[in-house]
């Protein structure tokens, strides 16, 4: 019979500024060493200027096309907004968090995180300027049946 595993990991990311970062590989490798073999991975980002989306993973002209509506949708600058003590970008960023994830649950099965064959996990910073993102990773569920 299988026990109850858990395993919580935080890394931090390190963003260049705007833009979307795989943390496919990251999540992978926790979800490997968690020894959970069926259960879920939850990924969590501690901030309230970036997000977590679910997102294809082979054409990057996507993300560029994700990142190009953002920003039609909630440009920098916009003057409707009053909260800029941080710059234009400020409260846009505040906007795109709310309006994607700070937290995403993933299957897992058989040991790996159970993804679509294009999907990715991807840390999307919504300020222009670089960033140190906390990012958890918890994987729960039960190891292998013996």
């Amino acid at each position: 019979m299988s026990g109850w595993l858990q395993r919580r990991e935080s890394v931090i990311v390190q963003t260049p500024g705007r833009g979307m970062l795989d943390l496919s590989g990251r999540v992978h490798e926790i979800v490997a060493r968690s020894g959970v073999h069926e259960g879920l991975c939850s990924v969590f980002v501690h901030h309230t200027s970036a997000s977590l989306i679910l997102c294809e993973n082979a054409d990057p002209q996507v993300r560029r096309d994700l990142e190009a509506f953002a920003s039609r949708l909630v440009p920098d600058g916009d003057r409707l907004f009053e909260h800029v003590e941080e710059g234009d970008d400020d409260m846009p960023a505040h906007v795109r968090t709310v309006l994607t994830h700070s937290s995403l649950t993933v299957p897992v099965a058989d040991g790996r995180c159970d993804l679509g064959t294009w999907q990715g996990v991807y840390l999307w910073e919504h300020r222009h300027a670089a960033h140190r993102r906390r990012v958890t990773i918890t994987v729960m569920g039960t190891g292998p049946t013996r």
